[in-house]
């Protein structure tokens, strides 16, 4: 490896630094991304069954909060109720609009990070490529003779700076398309759990 290093010259680092900045986002994102952190199945039948007669305690409703994505949506609808009891449910759809929005910007965090690099990751390999042939250009001699190791040299910078580029930019493509997919996904099925949470939430609005 370190042979590959030296041997495709300085634009190198650059790949290598992207390559470990994309690298620590995936395994960051695989683990927050998990559904018993983000949208546990069973956790919206769970809590429509223990407010099924009456509102949960604060303490209660920050545990919830405390579990997951999810659950922070669903508590906030919550205590929207305890607040106002006479929550209208243009009010009550706003909130859970509101904490959904803040969930999915969580959600979405360093995935933008992610698509820069697989956007970057080639033009950086295509600068590499141009370094190197400048480099093997500037071996010809004026005279129309070259020096070999100069010519190896440059066209080892050529190569290996785009091909790493490309070994970087296509893995953070892949990955932070499937992590956009896991994001919608997570977040429709919060809106779907905020429109079953509405109306029976509403049974407990005091009626003016």
């Amino acid at each position: 490896m370190l042979t590959i290093i030296q041997a495709a010259g300085w634009p190198i680092w650059a790949l290598i630094l992207c390559s470990i900045v994309a690298l620590a986002v995936v395994i960051e994102r695989s683990y927050r991304l998990r559904t018993p952190l983000v949208a546990p199945p069973k956790l919206l039948d769970e809590v429509i069954g223990v407010t099924r007669a009456s509102l949960p305690p604060a303490d209660v409703v920050n545990k919830l909060a405390d579990t997951s994505v999810l659950g922070a949506v669903l508590a906030a609808g919550l205590r929207s109720v305890v607040a106002e009891p006479r929550i209208a449910e243009a009010a009550l759809r706003q909130s859970f609009e509101n904490a959904g929005r803040i969930a999915v910007h969580g959600l979405e965090r360093y995935l933008n990070t992610l698509g820069t690099i697989a956007a970057a990751a080639p033009l950086l390999g295509l600068f590499g490529t141009v370094i190197g042939m400048i480099e093997i250009f500037g071996s010809q001699a004026p005279a129309g003779a070259s020096n070999p190791q100069l010519l190896a040299h440059g066209i080892s910078v050529a190569l290996y700076n785009t091909a790493f580029g490309l070994m970087i930019a296509v893995p953070s493509l892949m990955f932070y398309r499937y992590f956009r997919g896991r994001v919608d996904e997570y977040q429709l099925q919060m809106e779907l759990a905020a429109e079953r949470m509405v109306p029976h939430l509403m049974r407990f609005a005091v009626k003016s």
